[in-house]
């Protein structure tokens, strides 16, 4: 922002150098495509998003079933579970042997995750299952499909500022390089005479 505050300044000073003014319009041009084009990409992305997630959402909702299943017994934790003191809240549902019908009508029987804390044969519990009785994830609903979309466009929008300024901030790395290159160049001509009386300086 310096920089392109100082633009008006650098105008007519004669100290001025092109690489000044070159440095000052990219930052200036910079700051405009990542207050226009950052946002128009980040929405463009998260409508996308929106689009496909709300499509899964509708899909998983429409093939996925809430069936109530009956624990015949609780089975032990097994090997692969997490430390119960660290254990999170997904941790918290037992497993256990059960009974459900599909769907489809078929009866089926095998292990599943049941939200009790102490299971007792002939319980109920709530799971989620494909048409046949299969075990699935809880289907995505509308509203979290919509923040993740939200959250895909704002990751977008930054990512295209991000780019943009590391662009900037390379072509004048690229700059600053080719100057201090050029004043080298020039006090290896003028070194060898430099204070030396009779050379002008």
């Amino acid at each position: 922002m310096r920089t392109i505050g100082g633009l008006w300044r650098w105008r007519h000073n004669p100290l001025r150098r092109t690489s000044d003014l070159v440095e000052a319009w990219l930052a200036l041009v910079t700051l405009l495509l990542i207050l226009v084009a950052a946002p128009v990409i980040g929405s463009l992305v998260g409508r996308v998003a929106e689009d496909a997630l709300q499509q899964a959402a509708r899909e998983q909702q429409a093939t996925r079933h809430l069936v109530t299943a009956t624990v015949v017994r609780k089975l032990d934790r097994s090997p692969l579970d997490g430390d119960p003191e660290t254990s999170s809240g997904r941790d918290l549902r037992s497993r256990v042997l059960a009974d459900w019908t599909a769907p489809d009508g078929t009866a089926q029987h095998g292990t599943a995750l049941a939200a009790l804390n102490s299971p007792q044969r002939g319980d109920h519990f709530a799971m989620w299952t494909d048409a046949h009785g299969r075990m699935v994830a809880r289907p995505l609903d509308s509203a979290t499909a919509t923040t993740h979309a939200v959250l895909a466009g704002f990751g977008a929008a930054l990512l295209t500022a991000g780019a943009l300024e590391g662009g900037r901030r390379v072509i004048v790395w690229r700059m600053v390089r080719r100057r201090y290159a050029r004043w080298d160049r020039a006090w290896e001509k003028a070194g060898p005479d430099w204070g030396r009386t009779g050379t002008g300086s």
